[in-house]
């Protein structure tokens, strides 16, 4: 197989491919073979038709068109690679010459990733956030701690916000109870805004035994149809938090003081705005990289791809928001593009145990076992995407270890000491 390139912009390049037929021979094999397990012909058994036959019945012009769709996606394939490009988009192919039993020459075009100038990443620095642990990013810690281990007491009063209810909810459309619109004895916090629209303004003012109906949209209602729900307050609490002294810290911790938890939280935290320091860091790179990098952008794919979503959404004639929405796929294509253009100049690869960590990650961040997201994966087909996420990252992770960090303060951050070793277990603001 021969294979030329020739470079039509940017972000495409039209490839010209030439190939023998002794190239060719197995997949003109392989046509003869599917056709015959097509065609019927009295006398012969499908798949055992011989090739002569299979010519005089079809014509042998079938059996080349047959042949050469399955063998244009492989020499297609090699010719990129042997190219050194990296393929985006459907290509479009055009058949040039075909001489039976000497040669078939084909063309194709298709969008490419773009060859990027990137800088020298050891003459860029990054300002950083100075890392500042104030008495009330430690006192919002006792508090969360205090949430965490107070009790809940029935009180004889209305609901207000801030109050824990006991309620029955019921939901009804036209005067007709919905399948699976009953929920009885749940525990709600008033003013969480975390379980129906509309709930927590109906719950203020009311008191156990109280019960009001009010219209909300419903999970499985048609966009702007509305349901009603009806609320039964059962019983209202109030939390009683404990207080803060030697004997919560004893209660809430492993230490004995109260000086002694804060002063374990103060390190957890200054160590945790540490490491953001380092995620800081990784975003402002590629911030600065996507604004100062010259990165051209395939225009046929942008639309395809502001129109596939558009179309999703039924939004396809809303200008403004195709708009907005251009602007995300190209900063979308942008990342990849400038990412994938570190990885190739990075040499990244992607070995089995980092992929494994990946995806075990993941799954956490889905509530799945590795097992079940590793199968999803799978199935769908997404593990090429997935190693080409671990590939950036390492990439990404690469480069910015060449980067000078230095926080507000002009002290330097030394991005390696902050790889986590284990997370550290602070509330979650």
């Amino acid at each position: 197989m021969k294979s030329v390139i020739e470079k039509l912009s940017p972000t495409r390049v039209k490839l010209s491919i030439e190939v023998s037929f002794d190239e060719l021979s197995p997949h003109i094999d392989g046509a003869y073979k599917t056709l015959s397990e097509r065609i019927n012909i009295p006398g012969f058994r499908k798949g055992k038709v011989p090739s002569a036959m299979i010519d005089q019945r079809v014509g042998r012009g079938a059996v080349l068109d047959e042949a050469i769709n399955a063998a244009l996606p492989t020499f297609y394939s090699q010719a990129a690679k042997e190219n050194d490009v990296l393929v985006i988009g459907r290509p479009n192919v055009d058949i040039t010459e075909l001489k039976d039993k000497e040669k078939l020459a084909f063309t194709v075009e298709v969008d490419v990733r773009p060859e990027l100038t990137l800088p020298n990443f050891s003459e860029i620095e990054i300002k950083v956030d100075d890392v500042k642990v104030a008495d009330a990013d430690i006192d919002e810690q006792i508090q969360s701690l205090r949430t965490r281990f107070g009790t809940l007491t029935t009180v004889e009063q209305a609901v207000i916000t801030g109050s824990f209810v006991t309620i029955d909810l019921v939901a009804t459309k036209d005067g007709a109870e919905l399948e699976g619109g009953t929920a009885n004895d749940l525990s709600y916090e008033v003013g969480s805004a975390s379980m129906i629209d509309g709930l927590d303004e109906a719950l203020i003012g009311l008191s156990a035994g109280d019960s009001k109906s009010f219209d909300t949209a419903l999970v499985g209602m048609a966009e702007g149809e509305k349901g009603t729900v009806k609320v039964s307050v059962k019983a209202v609490k109030d939390r009683e938090l404990p207080p803060v002294d030697d004997a919560f810290a004893k209660l809430a911790s492993e230490f004995e003081t109260l000086a002694e938890l804060k002063a374990d939280l103060s390190t957890r935290l200054t160590r945790l705005k540490e490491m953001e320091q380092g995620a800081q860091a990784r975003d402002l790179l590629v911030e600065r990289l996507t604004s100062t990098v010259d990165i051209p952008l395939p225009a046929e794919i942008i639309e395809a791809e502001v129109n596939e979503h558009l179309e999703k959404e039924g939004r396809l004639e809303d200008d403004k928001h195709r708009a907005e929405v251009n602007e995300e796929v190209k900063a979308t294509i942008s990342r990849e593009f400038l990412l994938d253009s570190i990885v190739k100049a990075e040499s990244v690869a992607v070995n089995e145990s980092e992929l494994t960590e990946y995806l075990v990650r993941a799954a956490a961040r889905y509530g799945m076992s590795p097992d079940q997201f590793i199968k999803e994966v799978s199935e769908a087909g997404q593990v090429t995407t997935m190693v080409a996420e671990v590939a950036r990252a390492k990439a990404l992770a690469q480069v910015l270890g060449r980067v000078k960090v230095v926080d507000q303060s002009g002290k330097k951050v030394d991005l390696e000491a902050l790889r986590p070793q284990n997370p550290p277990a602070v509330e979650e603001k």
